[in-house]
C-alpha cells in the first residue's frame, strides 16, 4: 500500500466478453473519472475442449493488457486493482496467462470468487443510486457469469454467482447465429434451471426494486427504448416484443434492424434469454439499469482500503 493517498486509482476488469480499464481521482469519499478504456475479447469464446484459452485469444487479451498498462504503469502499487472473473476461473491454463497477464500490466491481477465478483457489482450499484431503505434485488449478466445479489444500501444480503452468460450462452445455443423460437425457449429453459435454486431465497427476501448491470442489461434496455418497447428500463412485457423480432430477424446479421450494436449482435440472443429467464423464475415486472457495475465497486473498494475506512461511506 502506497504511503500516501494517491492521487490517481485504476480498476482493470478481465471480464468474461470485455477488458475495461477506468481511471479516476479520489475527491472527499467520491470519484471522477477521468479515463475509460475497453476491449471486447470474448474470452469465454476461446475455450479448446479441455477448458484451456486458446493462443489467439490470449494474444488478443495481452495486446489490450499491454495498451492499458502504458497508461497505469506509472501509478504506485496499490492504486491499482486488477482482477479476473468467470472464464479465467474457469480456465486451465490460467496461471500461465496470468503470469504474462500481470508482465503486460505492469500491475498484480487477482482471479476474484464469484462470491467476490457479487460483493463488488453490488458495491459499485449501490454507490450510483439514491441512498434509501429499499431493499434491492440486483443482477449483472456478464460473458461467463451471471451474478443475483439482495441489499440495502451498502450492505450486500444473499449473494450469488451462476454459471451462465451472454457469451457462453450464445456460443452453446446460437453459435451459428440462427435464431428461432425453439433456439429461443431452449436457452430460457436453460437460463431458468439456473435460477430455479436461488428461487425462494430471493422471492422470501422481499425485494422491493430490481436493477439490472453491465453490459447485457443496458444492450437490452437500450434497444427496448430505441424501438419504443419499454421506457426507463427493461419491463416483461417489452422483453416478450424484443424475443419475437428477433425470433422474426432469423440470424444476428440481422440484429440491426432493431438498433443492437454490431459488437454486441453475436452475444445477444445469449443474454436476452437470460433476461427472460431471470423475469420469468424470479418474477420480474420491470427492473431499472444501472450504469455503475464492477469496476466502480473496484474503485470504492481500493478507495476504502487505501483510506483505512469502511467502503459504506
Amino acid at each position: 500500500m502506497p504511503k500516501s493517498n494517491p492521487a490517481t486509482i485504476a480498476a482493470v476488469d478481465l471480464g468474461s466478453n470485455s477488458f475495461h480499464l477506468v481511471v479516476a481521482h479520489p475527491q472527499d469519499g467520491h470519484l471522477k473519472v477521468v479515463d475509460r478504456l475497453r476491449d471486447v475479447i470474448r474470452l469465454a469464446a476461446g475455450f479448446d475442449d479441455q477448458n484451456r484459452l486458446n493462443e489467439d485469444v490470449c494474444a488478443h487479451a495481452l495486446r489490450c493488457l499491454t495498451r492499458f498498462g502504458q497508461r497505469i504503469r506509472h501509478l504506485p502499487a496499490g492504486a491499482v486493482r486488477a482482477v479476473g472473473t468467470n472464464a479465467l476461473r474457469k480456465a486451465r491454463n490460467a496461471g500461465s496467462f496470468i503470469e504474462r497477464a500481470e508482465a503486460a500490466l505492469g500491475h498484480p491481477i487477482d482471479i476474484v470468487s464469484g462470491y467476490e465478483e457479487a460483493r463488488l457489482i453490488y458495491l459499485g450499484v449501490s454507490h450510483g443510486l439514491q441512498d434509501d431503505a429499499e431493499l434491492r434485488l440486483v443482477i449483472d449478466i456478464g460473458g461467463g457469469s451471471t451474478e443475483v445479489i439482495t441489499g440495502r444500501r451498502f450492505e450486500p444480503e444473499i449473494m450469488e454467482s451462476l454459471h451462465i452468460g451472454s457469451v457462453s450462452m450464445s456460443v452453446a445455443q446460437f453459435r451459428d447465429g440462427a435464431i428461432d423460437a425453439r433456439r429461443m425457449r431452449a436457452a430460457e429453459i436453460i437460463a431458468r434451471q439456473e435460477f430455479e435454486p436461488i428461487e425462494e431465497a430471493i422471492s422470501q427476501a422481499g425485494w422491493q426494486s430490481a436493477i439490472g448491470a453491465s453490459g447485457t442489461m443496458e444492450s437490452v434496455a437500450a434497444v427496448l427504448a430505441q424501438n419504443g418497447w419499454a421506457k426507463d428500463g427493461i419491463t416483461r412485457d417489452g422483453l416478450l416484443r424484443l424475443r419475437g423480432a428477433m425470433i422474426a430477424a432469423g440470424h444476428v446479421d440481422r440484429l440491426g434492424d432493431i438498433g443492437v450494436p454490431a459488437e454486441r449482435r453475436a452475444i445477444f440472443p445469449g443474454g436476452v434469454a437470460i433476461v427472460l429467464g431471470a423475469f420469468e423464475e424470479l418474477r420480474i415486472e420491470r427492473m431499472r439499469v444501472s450504469d455503475s457495475a464492477l469496476r466502480e465497486g473496484l474503485l470504492y473498494d481500493l478507495m476504502g482500503r487505501i483510506e483505512h475506512e469502511g467502503v459504506g461511506y
